[in-house]
């Protein structure tokens, strides 16, 4: 079976095609500062997405009539549980009038469906963001009226989460772990047995990420919202412009590297001060799995680093033993979603 995969980012697109479980084309469409500037908003940039991707299939050798089915990351779409979801109506009703904000990510449920509708053939998502498995307690936050929500890299951990399991024998269901995902956002979560049961949500909590600030002091984030600012540039600013660029003015992850091994001392500082949160976001996990924990899981593509690892290592190694697996598994594990309800697994409804 052909499954065209389609993977929308902030700056680029990744898409691909998979015959089975196996990749046979893969590409990534980036769109740079310069062409994202004429945006005033994440939907408004949806003709120009989809003709770039409809041309790269195109010269890819491949048209709609070709495949079998077509699969998107979600969006911030509403809280669901996890699972593959047919692209309806309702998908769609929620990516123009979006419950949590726009994110480049939605975009692909519209060019999927398209794509899908023109070839007669079923379109997917898996895993979106807001997939939310949360425990009852979790949603607690102190103070009456504001629940904790569920938002993390729910694809990649997931998907992450069973092939751990596989290497130790065991189902995903049968197994306790942490997981950290660290890429241009991060997220850590506590899988028990199979569940997301509490996560730091990568919107508003936990370790800062290169763009984001994390959980924040509460006094000081009420002065800067009241500092003459608006509200757009106040979420603009702790959206896209907090966490490691607001210290360094850069989004990538490497370079904080190189320039704290050329002798830089504040780069060392925030590289430190990063992985130093982030394990302090494991230990929390940690107690929330009363330290029954088979397993603590570094990925993403930051997990590529062995200096940042070791960093993380040193604070939470007497946890559990600890597992890297670098990069992202999200082109593949929409494949094998999108395979499952092929071959006949229930595909959920999205509510309306």
């Amino acid at each position: 079976m052909k499954l065209f995969i389609i993977n929308p980012g902030a700056t680029s697109t990744k898409i691909a095609v998979f015959e089975d479980e196996t990749e046979v084309y893969s590409e990534k469409i980036a769109h740079s500062p310069e062409e994202l500037s004429g945006f005033t908003s994440i939907l408004d940039q949806l003709p120009m997405r989809e003709s770039l991707i409809r041309g790269a299939l195109k010269r890819a050798g491949y048209t709609p009539a070709d495949l079998d089915a077509v699969c998107s990351r979600g969006g911030l779409l509403r809280h669901i549980p996890s699972g593959t979801y047919e692209i309806d109506d309702a998908v769609l009703q929620d990516v123009y009038h979006p419950p949590y904000g726009e994110h480049a990510s939605s975009l692909g449920s519209v060019i999927a469906r398209s794509i899908a509708d023109e070839a007669g053939i079923p379109a997917y998502i898996v895993d979106p963001p807001s997939v939310d498995e949360l425990a009852p307690i979790a949603r607690i936050s102190g103070f009456k009226g504001m629940e904790r929500e569920s938002f993390f890299h729910a694809l990649n951990q997931k998907a992450v989460a069973r092939k751990v399991a596989a290497s130790l024998g065991k189902t995903y269901e049968q197994i306790n772990l942490i997981i950290t995902h660290m890429g241009g956002g991060v997220s850590t979560a506590a899988h028990e047995k199979g569940r997301a049961i509490d996560v730091f949500n990568v919107r508003d909590e936990g370790g800062f990420s290169l763009d984001r600030g994390g959980s924040l002091p509460v006094s000081a984030l009420i002065n800067y919202c009241y500092s003459g600012l608006s509200r757009p540039e106040v979420k603009h600013t702790l959206a896209f412009e907090s966490g490691v660029y607001s210290y360094l003015g850069t989004h990538d992850f490497r370079d904080v590297e190189q320039r704290m091994l050329a002798g830089d001392e504040e780069a060392k500082s925030i590289f430190c001060a990063m992985a130093y949160q982030l394990a302090k976001d494991i230990g929390s996990m940690a107690a929330v799995l009363r330290f029954s924990v088979d397993a603590i899981v570094l990925t993403g593509g930051i997990a590529h680093s062995k200096l940042f690892c070791d960093e993380i290592s040193g604070y939470v190694e007497k946890i559990a033993p600890i597992l890297l697996y670098p990069g992202e598994e999200e082109m593949s594990a929409l494949a094998q979603g999108a395979l499952r309800a092929l071959k006949g697994e229930p595909v959920k409804v999205y509510p309306g």
